[in-house]
């Protein structure tokens, strides 16, 4: 007779079976829909705090749908998109992504930014084209449905926990902690504890507490690997036992039975199951394409240390997608890959245009490493400078004799106009990533400072959707090919 655990594995093994195998069938069902009938492209979109991923659709969305903004779209700028429209989303159970008051938000009498999205949203958008090639005249408009997927990029680097055993996810966040001036008084209350010793919810509800308070304080100061990622976002799940764990190091007696530590490794390997593997099997295992947005200049801003995490939260983000050719044969079998993913450095209209370039260099040296083993595998890929609300205009000032661009606009503490001068960045991206690289505490040669804009107040024209800056341009290498 089988104990009592094997017969609970074999009843997990027959269970993710079924799940494969459904998943399998609903690909299935999915990749034939698009082949023989309305084909759609699922668009994730993600970025860390203060990438501005929910002003990015919005933006997108509106420029969609009022094109006279959008000539770097082949589409659009040929007249081929005949009318845009948005209708219900394919998943009911999905909360619907709040467009309009988003919209309303940037572009009302008195515009601000809107409430930050923290779990997973989705809009769909349905495009009329006409199709191009020497037998376009004789077939009529096409309907292709863009699906917008916007998640947390919290939740993304949680991917990277599945292929990881407690024992080396606490490792490695232990030894990253210890580099943080902001974990030390979890580290404090860590050394305290005996991991050996018998289990107590309270004394894991308190050491939860300050893990996530040292989440929140790395975060705030710009770090941006902090992982688990639902615990700065727990939602409904705040408070619950998958929510409830730390890393611990091992020791005598701490993997005993009943111990705090045994007690930790199973709530660890609950939320991978509970949390981590739905979110993968059920939303990002079906995205086309993908846009990850990154805050550069926040990162230069906070300095070499937040500079260098960033990188290293970017490669664990990129190493969470499988990319690779999408063959109609393979997406009937259920075998999807994100097969073209934009790296986009956000709020590029905080600094003048003639350093758009250095800005998209420096996020290309970045992210070299796992862009580079993207395009091995077969993934199209793209860093871009953008800016999804124009926020600013641009002057050129001359001070004490020295010509310098800077930019314009109402800042968001006051409400009052300034102009900036940000400093200029560095040609040569190696400025900034050797020292984040070599663990400087400080730039040695550069002052980068930052200013938080509010949105412009605007004039909408028909046919115009919000200002923006190359917005069409990342429209073009996500969805172009796709609306030919």
């Amino acid at each position: 007779m089988l104990k009592e655990a094997d017969k609970r594995d074999e009843r997990l093994v027959i269970g993710r079976i079924a799940d494969e195998l459904v998943q399998g069938v609903e690909n299935a069902g999915n990749a034939l829909s698009e082949v023989f009938f309305e084909p759609s492209i699922r668009l994730g979109v993600t970025g860390l705090a203060r990438a501005g991923k929910t002003v990015f659709i919005t933006s997108l969305v509106a420029n969609l749908m009022d094109r006279g903004r959008m000539p770097g779209l082949a589409a659009a700028a040929e007249g081929r998109i005949v009318s845009a429209w948005l209708q219900p989303q394919p998943d009911d159970t999905v909360p619907r992504f709040a467009f309009e008051d988003h919209l309303g938000a940037l572009t009302g009498a008195e515009p601000h930014w809107p409430e930050p999205t923290s779990s997973i949203s989705e809009l769909r958008l349905s495009l009329r084209i006409q199709p191009q090639g020497m037998f376009s005249a004789f077939s009529g408009p096409r309907t292709v449905h863009l699906d917008i997927i916007d998640y947390p990029g919290e939740w993304l680097l949680d991917l990277e926990l599945l292929d990881r055993s407690y024992d080396a996810w606490s490792e490695a966040v232990l030894a990253l902690a210890r580099t943080r001036t902001e974990a030390s008084e979890f580290l404090a209350a860590l050394d305290a504890t005996d991991a050996a010793a018998r289990f107590e919810e309270p004394t894991a509800q308190a050491l939860a507490r300050s893990y996530t308070g040292y989440l929140r304080s790395a975060r705030e100061s710009g770090y941006s690997d902090c992982t688990p990622g639902r615990f700065l976002m727990p939602g409904e799940m705040e408070g619950s036992p998958a929510l409830t764990f730390v890393p611990m190091p091992a020791g005598d007696g701490s993997s005993a039975r009943g111990s705090l530590r045994r007690e930790m490794h199973r709530r660890y390997e609950a939320y991978k199951s509970r949390v981590v593997k739905p979110f993968f099997r059920e939303h990002f295992a079906r995205i086309d394409r993908q846009v990850v947005l990154v805050d550069l200049l926040g990162a230069i801003h906070a300095g070499p240390r937040a500079m260098e995490d960033l990188g290293r939260a970017m490669d664990n983000i990129l190493g969470a997608f499988r990319p690779g050719a999408n063959a109609w044969l393979a997406r009937l079998l259920g075998q999807k890959r994100v097969d073209r993913i934009l790296f986009a450095a956000t709020k590029a209209d905080h600094i003048h245009h003639s350093q758009h370039g250095r800005m998209t260099a420096i996020l290309e040296a970045l992210l070299r490493q796992a862009r580079d083993r993207a395009d091995f595998a077969g993934a199209k890929t793209r860093a871009m400078a953008i800016a999804a609300l124009r926020a600013t205009v641009e002057e050129t000032r001359v001070v004490n004799g020295e010509s310098l661009d800077m930019v314009r606009g109402r800042l968001l503490e006051t409400g009052r106009e300034a102009v900036l001068f940000p400093g200029t960045l560095p040609e040569d991206p190696s400025r900034l990533t050797g020292p984040a690289r070599e663990g400087a505490e400080r730039w040695l040669d550069g002052d980068y400072s930052v200013m938080h804009f509010a949105p412009a107040s605007q004039t909408r024209k028909p046919g115009l959707g919000p200002p923006h800056i190359r917005l069409d341009q990342a429209a073009e290498f996500l969805i172009g090919d796709r609306l030919r």
